[in-house]
C-alpha cells in the first residue's frame, strides 16, 4: 500500500464502504500542493473535488476590490463542500482555496459526485455532514465579523491558525495577517502589541507564539 493509499484509508476508511474506497483509489488523482499555492481560484470551473489527506487549506472570499477575507480552514479528512455544488451545477467557484501548509489531496473527478450520491450511503452522509460543518463555520465567521471587536477577531484568527498548523508558533508577517483579516497593517501591529502586553501571545521577527490556546 502506498503512502497516499494509507492516508486515504486512515482519514476516510472509517467513513466509506470498502467498495467506495476502492473506486476512489482507482480513479482519484493524488496531488501535492506546496504551502501558499492557490488550489482553487475564484471564477474557475471546478473539475475535481478534493479530499484532504494531509495538511491544511485556507478558504477565502474576495471583495470587489480584490481583497481577501479568511472564512475558515480545512484539515485532513475534510473536503470543501462548496466545490461539490460548483461541480454539480457547473458553476464558477466563488471561493479561493490556498494551501495553509504543504498539502496532499486526492482529486476525485466531478463526474463521480452525483453518481456516488445515489450509489453509496456513506458518501451521501459525508457530503451532507460536510455541508453542515461548512455552514457552521460560515456562521461562525459571520458572527466573528459582526460581533467581535478587532482584537478578539485577531486573537481567534491566531488561535485557529495555530490549531490547524499544530504549532503554537506561527510564521507570518503583520501584513499577511492584515490581508487575511481585511484591515491595515498598522491596526494589526497595534493590536498584536496589546495582546502581547496581555500575555496572550509573544512576538518575534516574522513569527508569533500563541500562549493562550484555549
Amino acid at each position: 500500500m502506498t503512502t497516499v493509499e494509507s492516508n486515504l484509508s486512515s482519514n476516510f476508511g472509517y467513513l466509506f464502504e470498502d467498495d467506495l474506497l476502492s473506486e476512489i483509489k482507482e480513479i482519484g488523482i493524488s496531488k501535492t500542493i506546496p504551502q501558499n499555492d492557490v488550489i482553487i481560484e475564484i471564477g474557475e470551473y471546478i473539475k475535481f473535488m478534493p479530499l484532504l489527506l494531509n495538511g491544511a487549506i485556507k478558504i477565502l472570499r474576495e471583495d470587489q476590490n480584490g481583497e481577501g477575507l479568511v472564512l475558515y480552514y480545512l484539515e485532513k479528512g475534510d473536503t470543501c463542500a462548496m466545490t461539490l455544488s460548483c461541480c454539480l451545477g457547473e458553476t464558477k467557484s466563488k471561493i479561493r482555496a490556498v494551501a495553509e501548509t504543504d498539502v496532499t489531496l486526492m482529486m476525485v473527478p466531478k463526474e463521480k459526485m452525483g453518481e456516488w450520491l445515489g450509489k453509496y450511503n456513506s458518501w451521501q452522509a459525508f457530503i451532507l455532514q460536510s455541508y453542515h460543518n461548512r455552514m457552521d463555520e460560515l456562521l461562525e465567521a459571520v458572527d466573528t465579523i459582526a460581533f467581535l471587536k478587532m482584537d478578539e477577531r485577531l486573537f481567534k484568527y491566531l488561535k485557529d491558525k495555530a490549531m490547524v498548523n499544530h504549532n503554537d508558533v506561527i510564521s507570518i508577517t503583520h501584513q499577511q495577517i492584515a490581508e487575511d483579516l481585511h484591515t491595515s497593517r498598522v491596526v494589526i501591529s497595534r493590536l498584536l502589541k496589546k495582546l502581547e502586553n496581555e500575555q496572550k501571545i509573544q512576538l518575534f521577527r516574522n513569527s508569533i507564539k500563541v500562549i493562550e490556546l484555549v
